[in-house]
């Protein structure tokens, strides 16, 4: 059994995938620093900049985490990431998602977790998702990429409180 290793860039018809580095922080910061896409994040001060120094560190920390780039224009447009692997029970969570509000309802979330999915699952047995209780926006966006809702149970993101999460869960 081989452990799990983020691959160096995914790639799809709008989007590619690039490792996230420290210099990314003021690219994506600008696309962070809009309150409305955190509203339904359980960690909702995200916009912050402080909030959001913790949420780039743990993305840095994690060693799954990506910049999200349109193509078309070579603009950052979001970011995302893989994290928590668990070898014994060949599972990796995808998660920490968000894209700047202007590329919102352009198709960029679902390409963006398929594209991370489709390796992932070529590589372990099955991806989960923790996604606030509140968080409906996810909670449906995640629902048509075929996942299901498997438990729920509070969860510690990196240097933030502790909030209920649902957890969904894509197998092979």
């Amino acid at each position: 059994m081989h452990p799990f290793v983020p691959p160096p860039l995914l790639e799809g018809p709008n989007l590619r995938l690039e490792p996230l580095l420290p210099e990314h922080f003021e690219e994506l910061y600008a696309l962070a620093s809009d309150p409305l896409v955190w509203e339904q994040h359980p960690n909702r001060n995200r916009w912050q900049r402080e909030a959001f120094e913790r949420f780039f560190e743990g993305a840095l920390l994690s060693g799954g985490a990506y910049r999200i780039v349109e193509k078309s224009s070579g603009k950052a447009v979001g970011s995302s990431r893989y994290y928590d692997y668990r070898p014994d029970e060949q599972v990796v969570n995808i998660g920490y998602t968000f894209f700047g509000r202007a590329y919102w309802g352009k198709g960029y979330n679902p390409e963006a977790k398929q594209l991370m999915l489709t390796y992932a699952l070529a590589h372990v047995e099955s991806v989960e998702f923790h996604i606030g209780a509140v968080n409906k926006r996810s909670q449906i966006a995640i629902g048509r990429l075929g996942a299901i809702k498997i438990d729920e149970r509070p969860v510690t993101y990196h240097g933030e409180q502790e909030t209920l999460n649902f957890i969904y869960r894509i197998g092979k």
